[in-house]
């Protein structure tokens, strides 16, 4: 308990922050309000939604081949990306598969770090998010000023500083009845909405305790492009983003946040406090960055729910990916492709199963043209900022508590300048000498 007796002089500590940082975001939210109108509302599935790709990774090519699948008279307009290699390969596939439905040209490709600029720029309507998390907070702060619906890929950000400012992004897309769906797809799948209902419902009982993983079996441990001693410092962490903390947030923050978002959502609620722990066991070579390969987390609920969080990326070992709660009356169980209840109310899915990557794109466009936009934003942030509390506290041994790390706390991974050249890798946290900021 003496771990979360400091923290509680840490929240102490946060008050005045909280209410100057409050009035700054607020009135940065109004004055956006007023400089930037809302745009305007399709109707009824009958215009156009012309599509922009900023980030043309694996999982951004997969988010623009279901978008313009999920829904009629959709089509990618234009495309960007830090690398030229990286977009032509994009494009290419996207034209191998979707080609009816790309009508880019080399008007609307663009490379660089202004590359997400440009893209804003052009004749779309709604923008696809898939650059590295480090990026989210700007690339969607400078799309919801610019009246563009939005999908984002999560998670939205890697540190508190980052979270804060997709909170507020997001409720200025809410005054300007802008679209925001995340990549949390199980939000958007069909057991998983069937079994959360009737968690909603009663059928459990009072949530006591869960449980969430996402325990691999190591097919994330060797990711990314093979070393290239023509790259740039730089250039090597932004091309091998998954292994340095200022681009994914670790593999908690970058993967895991899945399942702590499940877990949120079956609460109905963020955590208020964690005390965590992780190492680099495995990841042992430069090659592998910065980050941890495992971690586990007790996550505290209000009135006193304690969820145990864990997740791990080691080749070899057993893998777990799901998530649990279980009530007064009964536990609910779910993973990626079934969901269940025990208990007094028994329940097993045996419905279809729509593609929730699809099924995510499907429910935004059609929110976007019957004049309801959805709005995601400030749910996934804050299960961004309850996976980035647990990192804070594996990486520093300290119990942190929501209230600390939402107002107080100052890290900001943003740096100086962003150009190739010289970046030195920060160094591999190490609890009890890590300094929390």
């Amino acid at each position: 308990m003496e771990d979360f007796k400091m923290a509680d002089r840490l929240d102490a500590k946060a008050s005045n922050i909280s209410r100057r940082d409050f009035i700054k975001t607020s009135s940065a939210v109004s004055a956006a309000a007023v400089l930037f109108p809302t745009v305007n509302v399709f109707a009824a599935g009958s215009d156009k939604i012309r599509v922009g790709l900023i980030g043309c990774g694996g999982r951004g090519t997969g988010a623009a081949k279901n978008c313009v699948t999920a829904a009629p008279n959709v089509e990618v307009v234009a495309m960007g990306d830090l690398f030229q290699d990286r977009l032509d390969k994009s494009l290419a596939k996207l034209s191998r598969e979707v080609d009816d439905k790309v009508s880019v040209t080399k008007d609307t490709c663009f490379v660089g770090f202004d590359a997400y600029e440009k893209v804003i720029a052009c004749d779309v309507d709604m923008l696809i998010l898939a650059a590295p998390p480090h990026f989210r907070p700007k690339h969607l702060k400078a799309a919801v000023e610019a009246g563009k619906h939005i999908f984002m890929e999560k998670p939205v950000a890697v540190d508190p500083v980052g979270v804060r400012s997709v909170i507020a992004s997001s409720e200025l897309a809410e005054q300007k009845a802008l679209a925001i769906v995340a990549g949390t797809q199980r939000r958007h799948q069909e057991h998983y909405l069937e079994v959360l209902k009737r968690v909603h419902d009663g059928a459990i009982g009072e949530i006591v305790s869960g449980q969430c993983y996402w325990n691999g079996g190591g097919g994330m441990l060797k990711w990314g492009p093979e070393d290239d001693p023509r790259w740039s410092q730089m250039e090597r962490q932004c091309r091998r983003w998954l292994f340095y903390t200022w681009l994914s947030g670790d593999h908690i923050v970058e993967q895991h946040v899945h399942n702590i978002d499940i877990i949120n959502w079956a609460i109905g609620d963020h955590p208020v406090k964690c005390i965590g722990l992780g190492g680099r066991q495995v990841r042992t070579a430069p090659e592998y960055g910065n980050i941890f390969d495992h971690f586990a987390v007790e996550f505290e609920y209000p009135n006193g729910v304690r969820v145990m969080s864990m997740c791990r990326q080691t080749k070899g070992c057993s893998s777990r990916v799901a998530e649990s709660v279980v009530g007064t009356k009964g536990s609910a169980y779910t993973n990626s492709s079934n969901g269940s209840i025990e208990g007094q109310n028994a329940y097993k899915y045996d419905g279809k199963s729509p593609n929730p990557y699809e099924q995510e794109h499907t429910d935004l466009i059609a929110s976007i043209r019957n004049g309801k936009p959805l709005n995601e934003g400030k749910r996934i942030a804050e299960s961004t900022m309850a996976a980035i509390m647990g990192r804070m506290s594996a990486y520093t041994g300290r119990a942190l508590k929501w209230d600390w790390i939402m107002n107080a706390s100052e890290l900001d991974m943003t740096l100086p300048k962003y150009e190739f050249g010289d970046l030195p890798v920060s160094p591999v946290a190490v609890p009890g000498k890590t300094k929390l900021v």
